[in-house]
Parts: structure tokens; C-alpha cells; sequence
């Protein structure tokens, strides 16, 4: 599970130190991509705690997620339509989601470390 934080660091580093800029009309597939990027990371934490975690699920829901949110911006673009939003909103939903499900699953372990140590 280090493997997927390493890259993100690894990510976060280069971006700071390199002068690497993305053409604007690029930032909203971007955005929708990085969003989606980030759901999946934090599906697959969630997958973990909860002992559910399979790799092909997790590598393939990351590139799909991917392409579908910038195909529905990229749709949204020919049809004169912000579908980009609906993008950003669907996942911004799940990411805060997964974010309070793994809140309660790392209270819920540490409230079961805690009690355990107490009964000793």
C-alpha cells in the first residue's frame, strides 16, 4: 500500500521542482483527471482497511475513472455543456465519502487497540 503514497510524493516533488505548465485549455481535464486520480487512491485506502482490496480492481477502476470524467469533459467541450461538473461533483462525492469511511474504520481500530489494552 506504500507503493501508490510513494508515487504521489514522487509526483507532488516533481511538480514543485520543475517549471512544467499545462496549457489552459488542458485544466479542466486536468482537474477531472487528478480528482479522479485521488477518489481512486482513497477507494482503494478504504478497500484496504476494510480487507476488501484486489489490485485488478483497483488499476483498472484508477483508468477508468480516468477516462470516463475526461471523455464527459471532453463531451461537454463539443456540446457547448459543462459536463465537467457533474464529473467533479460525482467524484468530489465519493472522495469525501471514502475520506469519512476511513476516518470511522481507523477510529473504530484505534478504539479496539485502546479497549484491548485496557483489558490487560
Amino acid at each position: 500500500m506504500w507503493l501508490p503514497l510513494v508515487g504521489l510524493l514522487i509526483g507532488i516533488l516533481l511538480g514543485l521542482l520543475t517549471e512544467l505548465r499545462v496549457p489552459e485549455e488542458y485544466t479542466n481535464y486536468l482537474s477531472i483527471a487528478v480528482l479522479a486520480a485521488l477518489d481512486t487512491l482513497f477507494g482503494g485506502l478504504r478497500a484496504h482497511l476494510q480487507d476488501t482490496f484486489e489490485q485488478a480492481v483497483f488499476v483498472s477502476g484508477f483508468f477508468f475513472n480516468i477516462l470516463l470524467a475526461a471523455g464527459l469533459a471532453f463531451l461537454g467541450v463539443h456540446l457547448g455543456v459543462d459536463l465537467y461538473l457533474a464529473a467533479i461533483f460525482a467524484f468530489g462525492v465519493r472522495l469525501f465519502n471514502n475520506i469519512a469511511v476511513i476516518r470511522r474504520l481507523m477510529l473504530q481500530k484505534w478504539m479496539t487497540k485502546k479497549k484491548s489494552k485496557e483489558n490487560l
